[in-house]
């Protein structure tokens, strides 16, 4: 027997069909003797939902309401399951984020967990129920009701199945597994049987969109097997797993994207100690998340600093910078909110040299302009005019020779 913790995403429960198609593969795990734990996400559109009608009420709507709204869509989805499983004669018992409890810090609208107490669902496992659980969700020290981002879902199921020692946490979604880059834009992109936490992480945060980036973090931290797989099929997919459990890896093992960046430059700063920690401290304080930063060379006594942000912070950002900027002595602020970021990432390139030129080279073929670049061990990511982000994705995917062969 296994303890297995699954998790659906919103296209997965979208209706009260799919709803009971998930009940019927639940039943069939629990069926083969193991203990299981669903996490299910809101039914898809119910989230952008419930956040439109706050907006029509408020153009800034407090963020501490906004999650009490927020929560209720995977609260719907839990009660649904269940009583979707109790009709097929299984014991099941629904349990919100401040049932287990799912302790979270208090950032409201994208809280980070702190700790959950898994007693809660191990008694209705030793009771011979199946526990379903709402993800995205918790409760902060006051009793507040909190959610953690978009995607949240993810990071909750890993979590979850950190906290109870589980075998494996299989992601249900609506792809198969983790591809070498975005199939809508390569039709030649191969799925992957193995990635390594590093990989997926680069690729998490790059924009590949098949896992949330903290629920790869749990799962590195604390070792949790995290299986990506089909809610339409049987096909197995992609697993995510330590660097020593995968045998051989290209240089690189994907390409990812993402066209949620805006670039603000903050021109003629005056070049002195400390002055990069009073641009970036606001931003810091506002929970903004800085992610590439570039800095001019001073010979004048001034430096052009420049970094990005995600796009849904552009306009808050702006308006913090433009008040330090004034502070400071700097000239002005200028932002680009049509930017994309370009991305290859793979374990070998640590011991390969050449990736970087090959990456600008094939970039410079097609007159591709790079804005930024950024890099680490196992990555290299562009900065690049959003209108060239596909074509960027498919000749770097083609140069790396990441595509399946072609069948002849």
């Amino acid at each position: 027997m296994a303890l297995i913790v699954q998790k659906y995403g919103g296209t997965s429960v979208g209706t009260v069909e799919k709803i009971r198609n998930v009940a019927r593969r639940v039943a069939r795990t629990r069926d083969q003797g193991n203990d299981v734990v669903v996490v299910v996400s809101a039914m898809a559109g119910e989230t952008n939902r419930l956040l439109g009608l706050a907006n029509q009420l408020s153009e800034m709507p407090n963020e501490r309401e906004l999650d009490v709204v927020a929560s209720t869509g995977e609260q719907v989805t839990i009660g649904l399951l269940a009583i979707a499983l109790t009709d097929m004669g299984y014991k099941a018992k629904s349990f919100t984020g401040f049932q287990i409890p799912v302790l979270t810090d208090s950032a409201f609208v994208k809280a980070r967990i702190r700790k959950i107490d898994g007693d809660t669902i191990r008694d209705a496992l030793k009771n011979g129920e199946i526990a379903v659980v709402a993800g995205f969700q918790g409760i902060d020290e006051t009793g507040a009701i909190t959610t953690l981002g978009r995607g949240g879902s993810d990071t909750s199921a890993v979590a979850v199945a950190a906290a109870l020692s589980a075998d494996v946490c299989e992601i249900y979604t609506d792809v198969d597994g983790v591809y070498t880059t975005d199939p809508n834009i390569c039709e030649d992109a191969k799925k992957l049987d193995k990635i390594s936490f590093e990989e997926m992480l680069e690729l998490a945060s790059l924009g590949a969109k098949v896992l949330q980036i903290r629920s790869v973090e749990f799962g590195m931290k604390y070792g949790v097997r995290i299986h990506v797989r089909s809610s339409f099929n049987d096909n197995p997919g992609t697993i995510v797993t330590k660097e020593e459990e995968i045998m051989e890896t290209a240089v690189v093992s994907g390409v990812a994207y993402t066209k949620n960046e805006a670039k603000i430059t903050t021109v003629k700063v005056p070049d002195r100690p400390g002055i990069a920690a009073k641009i970036f401290k606001p931003l810091s304080d506002a929970n903004i998340v800085v992610d590439v930063i570039v800095q001019n060379v001073s010979v004048t006594g001034y430096t052009d600093l420049t970094f990005t942000v995600g796009r849904g912070d552009y306009k808050k950002a702006m308006m913090i910078t433009e008040g330090t900027a004034r502070e400071i002595g700097a000239e002005r602020v200028v932002g680009d909110d049509k930017i994309a970021k370009v991305s290859i990432v793979g374990m070998a390139m640590r011991s390969h040299s050449g990736v970087a030129t090959k990456v600008f080279e094939t970039l410079a073929s097609e007159g591709i302009n790079i804005l930024g670049i950024t890099t680490s061990e196992i990555k290299i990511s562009c900065l690049i005019e959003e209108k060239y982000t596909e074509l960027a994705v498919r000749v770097l995917h083609n140069a790396f020779g990441l595509g399946k062969p072609a069948s002849g």
